[in-house]
C-alpha cells in the first residue's frame, strides 16, 4: 500500500514538474507574452493529485479561469483600482464560476491578477485561456497514458461512456 501511495505521490509531482517546466521554458522566450501565472501551480495539484475532483474537470479549469480572468478585466476597465474593485472582482468571478457551474478554486487568483496588473483583454486570452488549454490538454494526455481515471464524459442519459 504505501509503495502505491509513493509512486502515486511521484507521478503527481512529476507531472506538474513537467507542465509548469514547459509552461515556463516558453515564458522564457519572450517575458511580453506571459504564458505563467501563479494560479497555474494551484491548477497543477487539483489536476495530479486530486485529478479525479469535480474542480479538476476540463470545463472547470478553462471556464473557470476565463470567467474569472474576465471578471478582473472588467471590472478594472470600469473602476479602475480600488480595495473595494479588488474585491468586487473576486466576488464576480465567484458568482459567474457558481452560475456556470465551473468551480476553479485556483481561478479565483485571476482577478486580482487583473485588477492589481491594471490587466486588459488581452490578459484573458494570453496568459489565461492559452495556459489553462495546454494544462488541461496536458492533464487529459498524461492521465491517460498513466492509466489514471481523470474525467469521463457523460452521455444523454447521465451514465458514464
Amino acid at each position: 500500500m504505501y509503495a502505491n501511495t509513493m509512486k502515486n505521490n511521484f507521478i503527481s509531482a512529476f507531472g506538474a514538474f513537467l507542465c509548469i517546466s514547459f509552461l515556463a521554458y516558453l515564458n522564457s522566450f519572450d517575458e511580453s507574452n506571459l504564458w505563467l501565472i501563479p494560479p497555474f501551480g494551484a491548477s497543477m495539484v487539483l489536476v495530479m493529485a486530486v485529478h479525479e475532483s469535480p474542480l479538476a474537470h476540463p470545463k472547470n479549469i478553462l471556464f473557470g479561469h476565463i470567467l474569472s480572468a474576465l471578471s478582473g478585466v472588467f471590472v478594472f476597465s470600469v473602476l479602475g483600482f480600488s480595495f473595494l474593485s479588488v474585491g468586487l472582482a473576486v466576488g464576480l468571478a465567484i458568482f459567474l464560476m457558481m452560475a456556470t457551474q465551473t468551480v476553479h478554486p485556483p481561478a479565483g487568483a485571476n482577478p486580482i491578477i487583473a485588477v492589481l496588473g491594471a490587466k486588459g483583454i488581452g490578459f484573458v486570452l494570453m496568459p489565461v485561456a492559452a495556459g489553462a488549454s495546454f494544462i488541461v490538454l496536458f492533464a487529459i494526455i498524461y492521465n491517460k497514458l498513466l492509466n489514471r481515471k481523470y474525467f469521463t464524459f457523460k452521455d444523454w442519459r447521465g451514465t458514464s461512456e
